[in-house]
Parts: structure tokens; C-alpha cells; sequence
């Protein structure tokens, strides 16, 4: 997965922590989004988007390798 969320955290000054707190996560939650190795929920997807007033698709994408991984599972 692939991600602009630490590019729109540090936009705005947040820290990890800022931003976990916000979500209700734990800051290395965050900082697993960040490096692409967790999958957010919908939920928590549109959560993260809704505090930068953007969509989950600017967030958040999928690459082709975590696409097939997932058929594969």
C-alpha cells in the first residue's frame, strides 16, 4: 500500500501522536500506515481523511504486489 499520510501530517505540523490521538489509534499504528505495512480499516481510512478534509483516495493506495498478495490469501 501506498500513502501520502506523513506528507499531509507534516504539511499540517502534526506529530504521530497529534494525529493517533485525533483517530483514536496508537501512535505506531500511525507510523505503520505510514511506512505502508498496515492496511487501515474503511473506517479508520475515512477517519485520517475526514482530519485532512481530503478523500481516502488521496491517502491511501494499493499497489499491484498487495493486490495479488490479497488474492492469494
Amino acid at each position: 500500500m501506498k500513502t501520502n499520510l506523513k506528507l499531509r501530517r507534516l504539511e499540517r505540523g502534526m506529530k504521530q501522536s497529534d494525529l493517533a490521538d485525533l483517530v483514536n489509534v496508537r501512535r505506531e499504528t500511525i507510523g505503520r500506515l505510514e511506512q505502508g505495512q498496515y492496511c487501515p480499516s474503511l473506517r479508520l481510512a475515512m477517519d485520517i481523511a475526514r482530519v485532512f478534509n481530503t478523500t481516502v483516495e488521496d491517502l491511501f493506495s494499493f499497489d499491484d504486489e498487495y493486490e495479488a498478495e490479497a488474492r492469494n490469501q
